[in-house]
């Protein structure tokens, strides 16, 4: 879909919570229960069976061991049909349709629309504070065989606020379990949350901090995307919704956070306080290295009654619900940036799923001048929603899907020239979880690496006596399957 090609989408939301999102895909027939599985290794295995499928279902797990009956984990929101309504958009999108979708409803011409904050709400029917904090409550799971811990924060954002400018952010940070009222809190460096921590412990003051670990889950999909600095991501939710999000206050921090939320922790990261946290089964496919890592004291956590938590842990080694939704989101916002740094003739942008939606991007253009394909790599490689953990730019011209991994590698293989198309950044930013880090870089916190961009583009100079292509048109493709389709009829 080019842009030339542009359709306008309208957001429509049939849901304000988590629990209105679960009673719409229960009457699609796309949820299973689940009772009894143990948080020690069943919950965990059957994150395995279901989580890297398309279509796989939204499973809800009641009566674990250990939690009260009615406090539930739910995993597997963006999967099967349930994606399009999830984002408040049309069903029979496909995925790259659906980004699309995505980017011209809610970035070609962003709307934010700022919060109310209300007295009360549902999140108050039950409070722990001081001695009556007690995390094992809830249902947290091990993700991962050899996960370090159990995760209660995996589908969660976190709220926290800039001490001197006074924005607040909602960024997706995981926990780990540490005792009755403590949690470890990782959060990479140059993340908004991490520039708020430090700033207060800069003045040697805790930060403040709320966790949602049970929610809309569109606010936590908008937690794991690289919003805009200074803009609060539960305000771009209000403009995606068009109506502000009603918001209550920590009895403790002050911090906002929704008032239909099914689970909130609240506490302080204090300064120099470190425990280890991890080992953690991260989202390419390794296990992230255990370290030293702040803790968040909870002083109060608040819950609905028989609370949901959301549960997104990563799978790696190839799709899962995490790098799906990060995919459609991801790529329509290097689309835009790219957009608004004035590349023209983008026809397509993704961030495979085999990356977890960071580490390979395709970027399909149609040339229009000398470097043209060399431009748009850069700067996909290098915007705001890409910068982070980027290692692979792959540029095609427009004649190739790269949504279709195949097609994609198979113009990097036959329209590049390994020597003279590739060229590299270097220092860029990377992430605490690649595996391939060295050690030594670890130990003096370098969080850096290359990245390749690959012209795969037909070269400008002699694009007119490039062999033709025997690959069939999606048009030709289409018209094979409506009329010999039934050969492959059982």
């Amino acid at each position: 879909m080019a842009d030339d090609n542009r359709r306008n989408f309208t957001a429509s939301f049939a849901y304000g919570d988590l629990r209105e999102w679960l009673a719409i895909a229960e009457r699609m027939g796309e949820v299973r229960h689940v009772k009894g599985a143990h948080w020690q290794d069943k919950i965990g295995l059957a994150a395995e069976a279901v989580l890297r499928l398309e279509d796989g279902p939204c499973v809800v797990f009641d009566e674990v061991p250990g939690s009260p009956k009615g406090f539930r984990v739910l995993m597997n929101v963006f999967a099967g049909k349930r994606r399009n309504f999830t984002l408040g958009l049309p069903d029979g999108l496909d995925k790259f349709e659906l980004s699309e979708a995505y980017r011209e409803a809610y970035l070609s011409k962003p709307h934010h629309i700022p919060h109310e904050i209300v007295e009360t709400g549902p999140i108050f029917e039950n409070v722990m504070e001081g001695e009556a904090v007690d995390l094992y409550k809830f249902p947290s799971p091990i993700w991962h065989p050899h996960d370090g811990g159990r995760y209660i924060g995996t589908g969660t954002y976190s709220v926290t606020v800039d001490p001197v400018d006074k924005w607040y952010n909602g960024g997706s940070y995981r926990g780990m379990v540490h005792s009755r009222n403590t949690i470890g809190i990782s959060m990479a460096p140059g993340h908004h949350g991490t520039i708020h921590r430090q700033k207060y412990w800069d003045k040697g003051e805790a930060c403040p901090i709320v966790m949602i670990v049970g929610g809309d889950p569109l606010a936590f999909f908008a937690g794991g995307t690289e919003a805009p600095y200074g803009l609060f991501e539960l305000d771009m939710i209000g403009g995606m919704r068009g109506r502000p999000e009603q918001l209550v206050r920590g009895k403790h921090t002050g911090l906002p956070f929704p008032a239909n939320a099914e689970i909130v922790l609240e506490g302080y990261i204090t300064p120099d306080k470190r425990q280890k946290e991890g080992p953690f089964g991260e989202w390419t496919g390794h296990y992230q290295h255990s370290a030293e890592l702040p803790v968040v004291d909870i002083v109060a956590i608040y819950h609905r009654n028989d609370p949901i938590m959301l549960g997104v842990p990563p799978m790696g080694g190839g799709p899962d619900e995490m790098a799906r939704y990060r995919s459609v989101m991801r790529s329509a916002m290097i689309k835009q940036n790219m957009t608004n740094a004035g590349v023209p003739n983008i026809a397509q942008v993704w961030c495979h799923e085999v990356g977890g939606s960071r580490m390979l991007h395709g970027i399909a253009v149609k040339q229009s001048y000398p470097g043209h394909a060399v431009q748009a790599g850069f700067v996909a490689a290098q915007c705001g929603g890409s910068a982070y953990a980027s290692k692979y730019v792959i540029v095609v011209d427009e004649d190739i899907d790269v949504t279709n991994l195949e097609q994609l590698v198979w113009a990097m293989c036959t329209r590049s020239d390994p020597k003279q198309s590739i060229q590299f950044i270097e220092g860029a930013w990377d992430s605490r979880a690649d595996p391939r880090m060295e050690p030594e870089k670890r130990i003096i916190r370098d969080q850096t690496h290359s990245v390749a961009v690959i012209d795969a583009c037909r070269p400008y100079k002699w694009r007119d006596q490039f062999p033709h292509s025997n690959a069939p048109t999606a048009e030709t493709t289409r018209r094979a399957n409506e009329e010999f389709g039934w050969l492959l009829d059982k």
